[in-house]
This record gives structure tokens, C-alpha cells and sequence, in this order.
């Protein structure tokens, strides 16, 4: 949120410097996050001088160009060629000296040169008011006041505004600080605290006053559940035109483009008072009559930005007394009740909305504006009437208009201010410092909360309705903390701490293999359990029917609960890479969501990434990419550490892998892992290869809870071990190799396992290479070289029949 410090200062005569003050504002809860200054003209017309023009001739060489001699008010005349047609002699104009940058309407800037156009020289440059930024014309230059001295700085003729601005990040719960008058009432009790009594000084609406009521135009609430207040009144014989500049600076400063005076009023009073106004062209509210009701689902209407939207039954609409829809109650306005140029008539609207409802439309429609922000978060229902004849006044004033009613205000059950009883023992225990009673009255007092008792034990309170999110005595005590100040709480030298010793086996576990993986370079991660929906289109194995969707989600990025925690790693590793951190180690304890037939479940997973480098680039070391049995080693080391041992290997059924494994015991599935398919990882723009791991953590803990130690005694016999390097077609995975070669040897062969993988030059085209290797064993015997031999050359028979591999 931005706020203007020569705004702040129409409301608290302040002397201190930004920087200070933003210092106050961050002690206060409102944490600036930057100051920027900000010129009400780009540039402020540095270099841009009164000028008089002295001679006028016709240029010898362009028809429509004219050579002019300029008096500057310092040196020599100058010579300046000027194509404007209203140019003469005598004339006071702006002139933009040699060295001076102008800027255009998209902030360019261009400086101004000595040079020559079409022969002549020109020192300078005579303006017109678009080139200064003062205006949109460009017919001629502008002529200026004959009064003026030459030389004038202009930004002393147009008065140029320097302002500062404080970024804030406001936090939701301070609805009451959404505005300029807001922030400045907090910053007069951090004030007071400083021994600073400044007035506060609030805008006045006692001009208010109807001579003759020639338009009036009724009010019906249909649901005053969902719209508690609503005012409203009609200005006639208004004129729609730009507004002063002081308006228009006001709302440059803070980012917003001025419109013309009726909008740039509402939006002045937006930002002012922390109050939403609406304006509607008069002539198109059909009956004279404002209905707020909801419409019947589907219903069609066209936004301001053009766009038909189909409204939700739950939607608060704002139409005439034909039910024509005008605006979308505190979210958006229609594009046919706007006011335009032609407007001469008004209704302006002020209304408290219910902040539920209005934050529901505003994720229905994905329209966030300055209006939802405010109402989502619960205005001052008290402010209501005031904005609207603050905003009445100022439309009268500076677009002509006349009152055309009295203020129609629709607020059949008052809202009663909050009583609170504050504890000074429970005070002192939360803030763990005792404060003078005296200032904490002063403190409540400077917040505007008013004191109704006294007692020895506390005091009663009364809490401004502008103060939404003070409904409890915590919430008194951390008013209380941040005016007073967190830095003025003293603490002390001395740490207190109990020992406890965690005896949760489960977590034990956790932890073991959570060191485990740090220390080979692992960074633990923790994502978001909420995820983009599509991304269930990326794997045949997930299925939408099990989505765990948001009733009302944040975003469509935020839509379902995650089915596989691949994806969201998947952005996590995306993220570091497009940081130019290409070698990453990324563990995560995460659950995935479903929901079944039979009800919703859970279910718990590690999960490993793994891609670039094994280790930073070293001159000890060359690099060393990371391949799959670098993840398969380490898959097997965690293993190891939790004891499980002679897990059975199979090629696993995951499709979003290119190249994987699965790990079981009995029938169980343990792990999955594997190279990440190429056509998975363009989703998320990732170029180099990727190894993923997904570890069944459920079943892990439960083999870990219930699995007795078993001694067996080592293999009396030897096992042996035989490579095949396999030529094949590219269409073959690894489990047709796998199956094929437990099917031809049952007896003796004990493992098969993949260690290389290579497509590229020197294969024939749709061919790849597997090299492949098998263990043997005899547990009575030890094998001899013939048996050796006549096993694996059955292997070989086996797959140059089956699968057309040959031996490379």
C-alpha cells in the first residue's frame, strides 16, 4: 500500500524527515518497505527556463518551420528553430534549455542537443504542454503569463510537487490503517508516545447543505444481512472534466492515473478516508430507484473492463427498478452505468458490505480492486455517511454540482462499539514486563479506546468500530506492546530451558534419515500442500476423480491438495535452476491427499531430487554428473540405515519416470525411483535431467515398528557376476528384460540390474544400449565356469529371440 507523505502531512503538521518517520510507522506495525520520491511531473522541469521570444522569421529552407532568436534571461539570445504554428515574437515560453531531459508519456527520456534542423542551428527547444507533461495538447507551444521574468525556472511557475511515498505491507488484520487518515491517526499515537501532542486534522463536511431537492433517487435492501448500510444521494448539473491538479498529484503520487473530476474524487476519498464510493450516471438508473439484491445464477453482465461475466446468485448486484444489473456491490462497476463526458446527473453510492461476501465475488470473478481490498478486510461502518458527504463536497466544488437530495442513509440496526475488560496482572504476565498504569491509559487513550471503569484489577474498554480486529483482551495487550514499543521491553540475560528427550520411535526414525541425508548434501524442503490442478495431467497414475479440491481457493495455482509430491518439487528445483543453482539435493517429508469412495486418506512420503553435479565445482575434483545409480546408491544406503536388506527389484510401473525401479518387500512397495520423463519436466521449462525418489514412508515406519531382528549366517558359497552389454530397439524398457531373464533362469539367478543407459553416435538409428548386470548363486555349491557360461548364454538366446538384441 502506498502512501503519500505530503498527504499524511493535510492530516498531522509533521516536520520530520521520510526516512524518520518511516522508522515510527515500522515500530508501529506498519512496516514501510521502501521510500520513493515522487515528482508530480517527471523530471520536476529541470532546465526548462521562462523565455522571450524576441525575433520570428520564416525558415529559409522549410516551409513550416520557423527560426526564432530567444531571450533566456541570462547570456546571449539564442537561436532556436520552432515548427509550432502559434509561435511570434513577444511571446513568454517555456524553453527547454540545452543538457535539459524531457520524457514522454511512457517515461522516455530524451535530452535536449545543439544541433542543426535543415541548416539553421537551434539551441534549444520552445515546448508545447504535452512535451512539459503538463497537458495532452499539442496544437502549439504554450504561451505564458507576459508578467513572468525571464529566466523563471518553470517549476516555480507551475508550482511542480516533490513528494515521498511509503511502501507499506500492511497486514490483513490492520483494515483500520487502509487509508491516509488511518495511517496518520496511528502515527499521532506513536507520536504521543514521543512527547509529540499534534492535532489531528480531519477533513470537514459542515458546508454540507441541499438548497432544493430535484432529484431523488430510492433505495431498496433486499438483504440487509449482506449489506448492513447503504447511503446514497443524488448531484445534478455536474460537468465532467479534468480535476485540479492538486487532486490529480495526490493520486499520481500513490500510482493511480487520473480519470476526470467524478472518479478522480472517488478514488480521492478511497484513498483519504479508507471509505469506497460508487458513481452512476443518473440518466441510466431506469424508475429512479437503486435495488441491491442478488440476481439468478448466470445471469450476464459486462464489467467496466469489457468483459461479460456470469454472475453468481451469491453476488451483491447494485441495479435499477427493472432489475437491470449496474454494478457489481463493492467489486466492480457495469460498463453501461459509468459516468462518461455526457454525464450532468449523478448517484453517489457509500455502503458496508458484508466482508465475507465480497471476498467470495472477488475470487468468483478474479477481480481485485482497490474497492474488494478494502471491504474483504472490513471497513469502518461509521465512516459511511461521513465519506459520502466529504465526497459530495469536493464534487461540488470542482465539477459544479448542486445537491440534488438529501443523504438517503439505510442503517436499520446501529452497530454497537465493542466492550472490552482489560486485566493489568494478565497486562504485565503477557507483555512480561510491568508498564505504568498511567501510560497504558495514555496509550488507549491516543488510540481512540475509550476508558468507561476503573478498578484496582483493570479497566473497562470501549473499542472504535473503525477497529475491526480488537474484539479481545490480547488484542488490547498488543495494541498496547506496539505503541509502547517492542524495543522498550527489556529482556533478560539469563535462558531458561528444560531437557526433554523425545521417545516417539516414529520421529526418531524421521530424524535418523533426515541426518542421514544432510549429510550427504541434502537440503530438506517443505512445499506447499496445495497445487495446480493440471498437473494431474502429467501422469496416467493420478486421476482427477481423487482430487482434494478448495471451496474456495486462493488462486487456480492453489486450486487441489497435492496427489504426488513430484510436481511441487518439481517447481522447487525449476526455481533454483532458472537462479543459476544447476546441482541441487532436495529431501521433503510430505503427505498426499485423496479422496475415495470410501472417504478422504492421507498418506506420507520422502521424496529425493536429485540433479546437476554431485558435488560444487572444485579444481581438487572434476565435475561429476549425477546419474541413476548415484540416486540408487543412496536409495540402498537409506535402506541399509533402517535395516531392510534382500528387497526384491522390479521395473517400476510409474509412468512419469523415463528409466526406473521399485523396491518391495513381499508384496509392499517400498520406493520408486528413476529419471524423470523429458516430456514431464518441459512442464516446468527444466533442461537438464532430473532423478526423482518416492519412498512409501507409511509402510517404511510400519516395517520399522514391527520387524523383528533376524540372524542368518553368511553365504557359504560365492556368488558371480556377469555383464551383458545389449543392443535394442528404443521401444524396450528394462522390465521386458528384467521378466525375460527371471523366466529363462529361476534357480540360480538371484539379481538383474540396469547400470547404464546409452542413446547417441555410433548406434544404429532407433536402437539404444543396456549394459545389464546379472548376479549368480548356488547356495550348495559353488558354481563352476561351464555352468557360468551355459546360464548366460541361454540369457543371450533368450533375448535375441524375444527381443531382437544382440551383443555389442
Amino acid at each position: 500500500m502506498k502512501i503519500s507523505y505530503n498527504w499524511l502531512k493535510q492530516f498531522l503538521q509533521i516536520d520530520w524527515e521520510a526516512a524518520k518517520t518511516g522508522e515510527l510507522l515500522t515500530d508501529l506495525g506498519l512496516e514501510v518497505e521502501g521510500i520513493e520520491t515522487k515528482e508530480s511531473i517527471k523530471g520536476s522541469l529541470k532546465g526548462i527556463v521562462v523565455g522571450e521570444v524576441l525575433t520570428c522569421k520564416q525558415h529559409p529552407n522549410a516551409d513550416r518551420l520557423k527560426v526564432t532568436t530567444v531571450n533566456l534571461g541570462s547570456g546571449e539570445p539564442v537561436q532556436i528553430v520552432c515548427g509550432a504554428p502559434n509561435v511570434d515574437a513577444g511571446q513568454k515560453v517555456p524553453v527547454a534549455t540545452i543538457g535539459t531531459v524531457l520524457y514522454d508519456d511512457k517515461g522516455e527520456g530524451f535530452t535536449i542537443k545543439k544541433g542543426k534542423i535543415r541548416g539553421e542551428e537551434s539551441h534549444g527547444m520552445i515546448c508545447a504542454e504535452d512535451e512539459l507533461g503538463l497537458g495532452k495538447s499539442h496544437e502549439g507551444i504554450m504561451i505564458l503569463d507576459e508578467k513572468l521574468e525571464v529566466g523563471t525556472p518553470a517549476a516555480k511557475v507551475f508550482n511542480i510537487e516533490t513528494d515521498e511515498v511509503f511502501e507499506i505491507g500492511l497486514t490483513p488484520n490492520r483494515a483500520d490503517a487502509m487509508s491516509h487518515f488511518g495511517v496518520a491517526r496511528d502515527l499521532r499515537a506513536g507520536l504521543m508516545q514521543q512527547d509529540l501532542n499534534l492535532e489531528l486534522i480531519s477533513p470537514s463536511v459542515s458546508d454540507f447543505h441541499v438548497d432544493e431537492r430535484t432529484l431523488r433517487i430510492d433505495i431498496d435492501v433486499e438483504n440487509k444481512e449482506l449489506v448492513p448500510r447503504y447511503c446514497g444521494i443524488s448531484i445534478t448539473d455536474v460537468t465532467v472534466k479534468e480535476s485540479p491538479e492538486w487532486i490529480k498529484n495526490r493520486l499520481k503520487s500513490i500510482g493511480l492515473t487520473p480519470k476526470n473530476n467524478i472518479v478522480d474524487i472517488t478514488n480521492y476519498v478511497l484513498h483519504e478516508l479508507g471509505q469506497p464510493l460508487h458513481a452512476f450516471d443518473a440518466a441510466k438508473i431506469k424508475g429512479n430507484k437503486i435495488v441491491v439484491k442478488n440476481l439468478a445464477e448466470g445471469t450476464k453482465f459486462t464489467t467496466l473492463d469489457e468483459v461479460e461475466r456470469e454472475l453468481s446468485s451469491e453476488d451483491i448486484m447494485i441495479c435499477d427498478a427493472e432489475d437491470n444489473p449496474l454494478c457489481i456491490g463493492g467489486v466492480f462497476g457495469g460498463i453501461n452505468s459509468g459516468v462518461t463526458e455526457s454525464t450532468s446527473n449523478i448517484f453517489l453510492e457509500a455502503a458496508y458490505f458484508n466482508p465475507v461476501s465480497i471476498r467470495k465475488t472477488a475470487k468468483r470473478h478474479a477481480l481485485n480492486t482497490d474497492a474488494s481490498f478494502r471491504f474483504e478486510r472490513g471497513i469502518d461502518i461509521n465512516v459511511v455517511e461521513y465519506a459520502l458527504k466529504r465526497a459530495a463536497i469536493l464534487i461540488e466544488k470542482y465539477a459544479g454540482g448542486k445537491m440534488g437530495s438529501d443523504v438517503l442513509d439505510l442503517y436499520p440496526k446501529k452497530t454497537e462499539d465493542f466492550q472490552v475488560f482489560l486485566s493489568f496482572e494478565n497486562t504485565y504476565k503477557i507483555i512480561g514486563q510491568e508498564i505504568p498504569k498511567e501510560t497504558i491509559k495514555k496509550i488507549l487513550a491516543s488510540l481512540e479506546i475509550k476508558i468507561n471503569s476503573v478498578t484496582e484489577g483493570g479497566l473497562g474498554l470501549t473499542i472504535p468500530s473503525y477497529r475491526v480486529d480488537v474484539q479481545r483482551e490480547a488484542d488490547i495487550i498488543e495494541e498496547i506492546l506496539r505503541v509502547y514499543g517492542y524495543n522498550n521491553i527489556e529482556f533478560s540475560h539469563k535462558l531458561n530451558t528444560s531437557i526433554s528427550f523425545d521417545n516417539d520411535k516414529q520421529v526418531k526414525i524421521e530424524n535418523t534419515i533426515a541426518n542421514q541425508l544432510s549429510s550427504l548434501g541434502f537440503n530438506e524442503t517443505m512445499a506447499n500442500s496445495l497445487t495446480k490442478e493440471d498437473y494431474i495431467n502429467l501422469s496416467e497414475n493420478l486421476n482427477a476423480n481423487y482430487n482434494v479440491e478448495m471451496l474456495n481457493p486462493l488462486s487456480s495455482d492453489l486450486k487441489v491438495m497435492r496427489q504426488s509430491l513430484l510436481f511441487s518439487g518439481l517447481e522447487s528445483v525449476a526455481y533454483n535452476i532458472n537462479r543459476k543453482n544447476n546441482s541441487l539435493k532436495f529431501f521433503e517429508f510430505g503427505k498426499t491427499y485423496h479422496k475415495f469412495e470410501s472417504g478422504y486418506q492421507e498418506d506420507k512420503h520422502l521424496t529425493l531430487f536429485v540433479t546437476g553435479n554431485r558435488a560444487k565445482d572444485s579444481w581438487r575434483t572434476a565435475a561429476q554428473p549425477s546419474e541413476f545409480f548415484y540416486l540408487k546408491g543412496i536409495v540402498n544406503l537409506l535402506f541399509s540405515k533402517l535395516g531392510f536388506s534382500k528387497m526384491k527389484s522390479t521395473p517400476t510401473k510409474n509412468d512419469v519416470f523415463s528409466e526406473g525401479i521399485s523396491l518391495s518387500l513381499g508384496k509392499t512397495k517400498m520406493v520408486d525411483f528413476g529419471v524423470v520423463k523429458r516430456s514431464v519436466l518441459k512442464e516446468f521449462s527444466i533442461k537438464q535431467e532430473v532423478l526423482f525418489a518416492d519412498f512409501n514412508w507409511d509402510a517404511i515406519l510400519k516395517f520399522c515398528s514391527n520387524k523383528n531382528i533376524k540372524v542368518t549366517g553368511l553365504p557359504k558359497f560365492p556368488s558371480v557376476k556377469r555383464d551383458l552389454a545389449l543392443l535394442l530397439d528404443n521401444k524396450t524398457e528394462f522390465k521386458e528384460v528384467y521378466n525375460l531373464a527371471f523366466q529363462s533362469e529361476r534357480k540360480l539367478l538371484k539379481e538383474v540390474d540396469l547400470f547404464d543407459v546409452y542413446e547417441g553416435e555410433n548406434l544404429p538409428e532407433g536402437k539404444k544400449s543396456y549394459a545389464v548386470s546379472f548376479v549368480l548363486q548356488d547356495e550348495n555349491k559353488t558354481l563352476t565356469d561351464k555352468q557360468i557360461d551355459k546360464i548366460m548364454q541361454k540369457l543371450q538366446q533368450t533375448f535375441g529371440k524375444s527381443l531382437n538384441a544382440v551383443l555389442r
